[in-house]
């Protein structure tokens, strides 16, 4: 998945979840669940490297804190609430920071563990690596796409 559809499912557990510790669990879970369905992902190209993709990254998380920013804006949220969607935004991404810091500090071996469960959780990515099943199309976005438009939804209705 693409960090702004973890950063609006995030924030969707934070709106509607008042326990901290509880949105920071659901975020983290709701993040691996995710990464199971079919997706593309904009490093998995023959000559993807954080030097030439790290204006995809930019760009996904303008949107995604775009949108989450406009919610907190015109819902005008309380402090607690605006916290709690900060929380659940922050912990839904940050599996995917960590798997960039493996990249950076692989010596770690808390980091080298960590990644090894998010590369398990990524069902698709037991494919080749450059399969049609990991490559950025439609029918891989579809899946984005989908789940990103309900996260809105559901931010603007509950």
């Amino acid at each position: 998945m693409i960090l702004a559809t973890h950063a609006l499912t995030g924030a969707v557990i934070g709106k509607n979840i008042n326990n901290p510790w509880i949105i920071i669990l659901a975020s983290l879970a709701v993040h691996y669940f995710l990464d199971s369905f079919r997706h593309g992902e904009y490093f998995d190209n023959r000559v993807a490297t954080v030097k030439n993709t790290w204006w995809k990254v930019a760009l996904d998380l303008f949107i995604g804190f775009s949108i989450i920013f406009l919610f907190i804006c015109f819902r005008n949220l309380d402090l607690l609430e605006i916290r709690n969607v900060l929380i659940g935004t922050f912990f839904s991404i940050l599996p995917d920071f960590i798997t960039l810091m493996h990249w950076t500090f692989r010596q770690s071996k808390i980091l080298a563990k960590i990644k090894a469960f998010h590369s398990w959780a990524h069902r698709y990515s037991k494919f080749p690596k450059y399969s049609k099943e990991r490559q950025w199309t439609f029918r891989n976005a579809a899946n984005d796409i989908l789940i990103s438009t309900a996260a809105i939804l559901l931010l603007i209705i509950l």
